[in-house]
């Protein structure tokens, strides 16, 4: 039994579609989830990937890049729950040199490396409210200013983010803005 069933496995090889950016599957919640992909690829939206931790969420917002017109310009993924809150703006923004004890140069951050394609905010309920302001402010004038900078500079990214938390209960219970959202 073991053996018949041994060589039946390995002779199986996954059916992977094209397009698919390596997620595997047949079922219809896969081909579903794939049609969706194809919708926010075709469009220049910010998109919402929700999911539990370990679902594949950074693979979904990967094959979102990699199928839109963004595909060739840099993908950058940030775990914002990862990053020390203190270090996140600084961190996503950029600093100028002398913004605070330790910046000894100016450096971009991930906002500006980004730039001209896509950046992937994972986590994104890990965002303090002080935080999540200043992301709002980066989607509605399409602008960041660096620590320290006395003036904002345009970019232009997409900004594609994942929570494994349901963004609208955290809405309801005032820990996630809903301008945000």
């Amino acid at each position: 039994n073991k053996r018949k069933l041994r060589t039946i496995v390995r002779g199986r090889k996954p059916k992977i579609v094209p397009n698919s950016y390596g997620i595997i599957g047949e079922s219809a919640p896969v081909k579903a989830m794939l049609a969706q992909i194809a919708r926010a690829s075709a469009s220049q939206a910010t998109v919402l990937v929700q999911g539990e931790s370990g679902t594949g969420k950074e693979l979904v917002a990967r094959a979102i890049h990699y199928s839109s017109k963004r595909a060739s310009a840099p993908f950058v993924p940030v775990n914002c729950g990862a990053i020390p809150e203190k270090l996140l703006e600084s961190e996503l923004f950029g600093h100028m040199k002398g913004a605070f004890t330790g910046a000894t140069e100016s450096r971009a951050g991930f906002f500006q490396t980004a730039d001209g394609g896509t950046i992937f905010l994972d986590e994104v309920n890990e965002m303090s409210p002080a935080m999540q302001v200043k992301l709002l402010r980066v989607l509605q004038d399409k602008q960041v200013c660096m620590v320290g900078a006395r003036r904002p500079q345009k970019i232009n990214v997409r900004i594609l983010a994942s929570s494994n938390k349901d963004l609208r209960a955290l809405v309801k219970k005032e820990s996630f803005r809903e301008d945000l959202f």
